[in-house]
């Protein structure tokens, strides 16, 4: 059994990693957010021309290979699109908003969405690794894995506790009932 001082160590150092799990999920919810603004800005504009001028502006030539992709998902862009994808960026920074706040205020609700999102990503993260190994791909993939661990961890030894307070209060009801 653990002495209490050791129980309050461990509880602020499962607090201090939950929000910054809760901040890196907040920060992803506020760029996602962003991303749909713009999607937003770019309704009944020419993005051809919006995507040429910031290629421009990065001083990036338009006859390298991506640079040509760049500039042909721009030209297939449709207001329709861009209202689709200015809605789901909306719903996945709602979401990412509300996982932020559950884990602040440590709530196993929060837990769960954020093992459940986590382990969703894994595949799409793996398939990036598997077209190429990059330091920011690897970053994003460690990371990403270290919270689902550490949420199932957390989802865990929640389980184990609550069973181990229906058992002493099992135990304590039938302790007054004799």
């Amino acid at each position: 059994m653990l002495s209490p001082a050791t129980k309050i160590d461990s509880h602020r150092a499962r607090r201090s990693l939950l929000r910054a799990v809760a901040g890196f999920e907040f920060i992803k919810g506020i760029f996602v957010l962003l991303i749909g603004l713009c999607a937003i800005l770019l309704v009944r504009k020419d993005a051809w021309v919006m995507a040429e001028s910031l290629l421009a502006l990065f001083h990036i030539s338009t006859d390298r290979h991506s640079a040509q992709v760049f500039l042909d998902l721009a030209d297939k862009l449709t207001d329709t699109r861009l209202w689709a994808a200015a809605r789901l960026a909306f719903v996945y920074s709602a979401l990412r908003f509300a996982e932020g706040y559950g884990l602040w205020r440590e709530r196993t609700w929060a837990e769960w969405i954020a093992f459940g999102s986590g382990t969703l990503l894994l595949p799409l993260e793996i398939r990036e690794l598997m077209r190429g190994i990059t330091l920011v791909r690897s970053v994003i993939f460690a990371a990403n894995i270290g919270i689902v661990f550490y949420m199932l961890f957390l989802l865990r030894a929640g389980h184990r506790e609550r069973q181990r307070q229906r058992l002493t209060g099992a135990e304590s009801r039938d302790q007054q009932g004799n």
